[in-house]
């Protein structure tokens, strides 16, 4: 399709606000369908740019899904193998994590879900070169928008904007997209022309990331230990505190830990000491080794926030939002990467069936972002549930239900192979949670419950 599409684009301009990974995977899109995309970022950034000021959580640990990773390999061909070739391991989830649950260890079993680790850093520095290598590609950098054109029936034709040191200037558009993340204006711009967004839809995680970058033992050397991950999940109520260790590019490890109103230190004394705290061991003792350790960042704005958009009446054609601009998830859960790319698939879908059909662009705008507000629920009832549980107050029945229901499918899962293999398909987006419901599974959980507790 990519190949027809090059001498056969039915469209004229994209523009797509945020140059962060959610616009840049987005702006690979529209490079098929449109004849010129304009990426506007308000950062001051090149095709060498990784992590930048506008993106804070860029520094943290960051999860790739299995889905999501399927996902860009479609839309960057090669990414994988480019990745690898800088370090970033690819594994079987079930082999190559050292996973703690809030019941135990969970099973060293192949379950067929094939992950990679790198920093955001470098995956976003790889996709800004592939997408700003594309012809039809030009970015805006330290450009920042502040509104929105529209002609006399309410249709977007485009944005205002500025680059630093420059004249304000209009810039037009056939498709606009908001990806410009959690600190999007979006709803402002839409209230300024009569446009009512439905209050955001805010679950508060109460969570605090340090993170580091360390070195890490070549693959191979005696030294290197036998996994690319080790992790111990925040559970409510009992585990306030966690942390992740991944093996990324450059022989390096990211460390994240993780408190609940208990922010991890970032000075090389509590950093550790924090990491000792945990029950998983590998996290402190891998700090312990480090050599070499690159800048200490904390990052607090963790909270789950849905800007209901799909469930605007009037939404203007020829605009959408995706990414943070929609929703944040909070990131212990690892699902906004790949949600961002889900979106992007989903657009691509949208405009290959307009394309084929012989359509214009009216009419989708608000058809996509209803899809949109679809392809958000699953992660979100799944973020929040779990996060709900950190109020002491009473919680909807759904969420205490999860909750429940988690508890012992855990205890199931550290024994059990076969169920730790459902979960980690469920957890990376690649099966639906109605595979733990199963009879197979659901028996395993309920008998559980009727085994007193010793």
């Amino acid at each position: 399709m990519a190949d027809d599409m090059q001498t056969n684009r039915p469209w004229g301009k994209a523009v797509v606000i945020g140059g962060s990974y959610a616009g840049l995977v987005t702006a690979r899109v529209p490079a098929d369908f449109f004849a010129e995309v304009v990426l506007v970022e308000r950062d001051a950034v090149d095709e060498d740019t990784g992590a930048h000021q506008g993106a804070p959580q860029g520094y943290h640990a960051h999860a790739m899904l299995a889905k999501g990773g399927e996902i860009l390999e479609r839309l960057f061909p090669g990414l994988r193998d480019e990745l690898r070739e800088a370090g970033a391991p690819v594994f079987d989830y079930g082999q190559g994590i050292d996973f703690l649950l809030p019941t135990g260890l969970a099973p060293r079993a192949r379950t067929g879900v094939q992950i990679q680790t790198f920093t955001r850093d470098e995956l976003e520095r790889r996709l800004r070169r592939k997408v700003l290598a594309r012809s039809e590609v030009t970015l805006l950098a330290a450009t920042q928008c502040s509104g929105l054109t529209r002609d006399a029936s309410g249709r977007v034709t485009g944005v205002t904007c500025r680059q630093r040191g420059t004249e304000a200037i209009d810039l037009a558009a056939d498709l606009v997209v908001d990806a410009s993340g959690r600190s999007s204006s979006l709803e402002d711009w839409l209230g300024a022309v009569g446009v009512t967004v439905p209050t955001k839809r805010t679950v508060k995680a109460k969570v605090t990331y340090t993170s580091m970058n360390f070195d890490r033992p070549e693959e191979g050397h005696p030294s290197h230990p036998d996994y690319y991950i080790a992790y111990q999940m925040l559970f409510a109520p009992r585990v306030p505190r966690a942390g992740v260790l991944l093996a990324v590019e450059r022989n390096r490890w990211t460390c994240s830990l993780l408190g609940f109103q208990d922010p991890p230190p970032a000075d090389d004394t509590g950093y550790p000491r924090f990491a000792e705290s945990l029950d998983n061991p590998h996290l402190a003792q891998q700090i312990g080794r480090r050599t070499v350790q690159e800048p200490t960042h904390r990052y607090t704005n963790v909270d789950n926030q849905w800007r209901p958009h799909h469930a605007v009446r009037n939404w203007p054609d020829r605009l959408i939002a995706v990414g943070d601009a929609v929703c944040v998830f909070n990131p212990v859960y690892g699902q906004g990467l790949t949600v961002a790319a889900m979106e992007a698939e989903l657009l691509q879908r949208t405009l290959a069936r307009r394309s084929a059909s012989g359509k214009q662009l009216d009419g989708m705008a608000g058809g996509y972002q209803k899809r949109v507000g679809r392809l958000l629920l699953g992660p979100w009832t799944l973020s929040t549930n779990s996060d709900l549980m950190w109020n002491p107050d009473p919680q909807p029945l759904g969420a205490r239900f999860a909750h429940w229901y988690n508890t012992r499918l855990f205890q199931v899962a550290v024994k059990d192979a076969a169920v730790w293999s459902r979960f980690v398909r469920v957890v990376n987006m690649v099966a639906t949670p109605a595979v733990l419901f199963h009879p197979a599974v659901a028996l395993k959980v309920l008998s559980t419950a009727l085994i007193p507790r010793g």
